[in-house]
């Protein structure tokens, strides 16, 4: 794994890792277990999806390769969708539900940028990736 992928992957759990310990010594109410296994799930799947996506990962939409294993084979942008779980799992985490309006503002930012994608994508690899489309979820 190169250098980069390494500080992506190891970024957000640094973060979690704070989060966990500023918490630490705190009652956890169930809105804090449900929260941090949001997290957890969220962001274990989010490297999985980020790992199989190897070098095709970008910040902006590219059509270097159609990555169409594990995760993959079933969503489309599972980055997207892991990294939402993660992150409305923060909000529940630090007990702090209205924030929660917010980051729903943040699902039709990603519903955008994931239409983009597939719009670079279709272009690129044509029946391939609509065959591919038909056969994911997002």
């Amino acid at each position: 794994m190169k250098g980069k992928h390494l500080v992506i992957l190891i970024a957000p759990l640094a973060g979690v890792s704070v989060l966990v310990a500023h918490f630490w010594g705190g009652p956890w109410s169930t809105m804090r277990w449900i929260g941090f296994a949001m997290i957890l799930f969220g962001f274990a799947m989010w490297s999985v999806a980020h790992v199989q996506l190897g070098t095709s990962f970008s910040a902006t939409a590219q059509a270097r390769k159609l990555v169409t294993h594990g995760i993959y084979s079933k969503v489309r942008n599972p980055i997207y969708v892991f990294g939402s779980i993660a992150l409305a799992g923060v909000c529940l985490f630090i007990e702090m539900p209205i924030i929660l309006l917010a980051f729903l503002l943040l699902i039709p930012i990603q519903i955008l940028r994931a239409r983009k994608e597939a719009q670079v994508l279709e272009n690129a690899f044509g029946e391939d990736y609509r065959a591919y489309r038909k056969n994911t979820w997002f």
